[in-house]
């Protein structure tokens, strides 16, 4: 396994919690979210692996879509955390601090 593979399986286990996070924040479509994302670059998240995600989670009831007829040209379809979501992303947060704590002392162990 090189690097970019490495890279690619640590970007997969966080662009859920990326998303949940963005959206909870602000209902943004999907390529409003893309653009959202661009100032991250190393989360990794193109329009090619945000949509299905997307319809992951919505799926799971994590998140709601609706289509909006307000726009001009092709409508768009908004998304945004349900309260289920809420709970999974409250939950992941927790996780992602005892695992940053543990990682953190692991990394900086010198013995």
């Amino acid at each position: 396994m090189n690097i970019d593979s490495w890279k690619s399986q640590l970007r997969k286990g966080a662009a859920e919690l990326a998303v949940l996070a963005l959206l909870n924040h602000t209902p943004s479509s999907g390529i409003a979210l893309v653009k959202r994302v661009e100032p991250y670059p190393n989360i990794g998240l193109s329009g090619g692996a945000l949509y299905p995600l997307l319809n992951r989670l919505e799926r799971e009831g994590k998140i709601a879509g609706r289509w909006s007829s307000e726009t001009v040209g092709r409508p768009e379809k908004a998304y945004e955390v349900t309260p289920d979501g809420k709970a999974w992303l409250a939950a992941m947060r927790e996780a992602r601090t005892f695992f940053d704590q543990d990682m953190n002392a692991i990394l900086e162990a010198k013995a």
